[in-house]
């Protein structure tokens, strides 16, 4: 079966192209993603202003062609915190639906961490033992853990790269009392958090997902040898904290020159990193793997189990 997962995120419209059956790994036929920033649309009462909803709807217009050009027999298309936590959200999915046909699904914040927490449990196995994910999106962080298909504790927090550079990171380069906000934000918000997770046992394996990550392992991190010929990709938080005052003190359109780090994600990630850096802190993590899994195949494999 050939499906379509379109993701309308705080950063971008990714539409991923698969070929997926049960009992086998999605294996994907295309990509194709439209830059989007929701946030920089959003106005002083909380909407989407009308250039975003266009933009939005010009998006996923296009992604629902490439679709169908691509062949695909069912599309899973979903929307994540900029829409959900927009004054007027509902406005804008019956604007996209009314101009495109395509239904976007609004996830929970808890929906996104379980799905993503799902996604990456499959991908290490139950070998790996307890999990615990963090993934950080443009709006928001995700954490989840436990040691079956459904977390024991899955958890969304206001902490999204995106989003944390609206609201602390206002200068480009940012300021260090700008950097220090935002590291005393997190780490406040980060310390709450954590409290429903210190009864449970620690986990056996740390992984973390998003492009956002994947972009700071590939520019601060290492490979090592993995499960049969797959490579280990490790990000260790001495690491991150040696690279980020140097990131910080490049301007965001110079970032892209730096390993892993792509035009679209330039922006905000010295907020990733500092998010990041304080959910590691927070929950006594030294060092994290990297998932090449994350939302878009959690959806799938979602559709799949149902499937069956």
């Amino acid at each position: 079966m050939r499906l379509g997962v379109l993701d309308v995120g705080s950063n971008t419209v990714h539409l991923l192209v698969v070929d997926a059956h049960h009992g086998g790994p999605p294996l994907p036929q295309s990509s194709q993603k439209a830059v989007l920033r929701l946030m920089r649309y959003l106005e002083p009462s909380g909407a989407i202003s009308a250039q975003g909803v266009a933009t939005i709807v010009g998006s996923v217009a296009a992604a629902a062609t490439q679709a169908r050009d691509a062949g695909v027999e069912e599309l899973l298309a979903f929307a994540t915190s900029a829409i959900r936590e927009a004054a007027n959200g509902p406005d804008v999915l019956a604007e996209v639906e009314a101009s495109t046909g395509v239904r976007l699904r609004v996830l929970t914040g808890q929906e996104e961490a379980a799905t993503t927490y799902l996604a990456i449990r499959r991908w290490y196995g139950w070998s790996a033992g307890r999990l615990l994910v963090l993934d950080i999106g443009g709006g928001s962080l995700e954490i989840a853990t436990g040691d079956t298909d459904v977390p024991d504790v899955a958890v969304s927090l206001p902490l999204g790269a995106g989003r944390s550079t609206i609201q602390f990171l206002l200068d480009d380069p940012p300021t260090a009392d700008q950097l220090a906000d935002l590291r005393r934000h997190a780490r406040d918000v980060l310390a709450e958090a954590a409290e429903p997770f210190a009864a449970l046992p620690r986990p056996a394996h740390v992984v973390g997902s998003s492009k956002t990550i994947r972009s700071l392992a590939r520019l601060a991190g290492s490979t090592a040898d993995g499960i049969g010929a797959r490579d280990r990709s490790v990000l260790t938080r001495q690491a991150l904290d040696d690279w980020t005052p140097r990131l910080a003190r490049i301007p965001a359109d110079a970032r892209p020159a730096l390993p892993g780090i792509t035009a679209d994600r330039a922006f905000q990630v010295v907020a990733g990193a500092v998010v990041l850096s304080e959910a590691m802190r927070a929950f006594g993590v030294e060092e994290l793997d990297v998932s090449p899994w994350a939302l878009r195949e959690g959806l799938i494999l979602e559709y799949l189990d149902a499937l069956r």
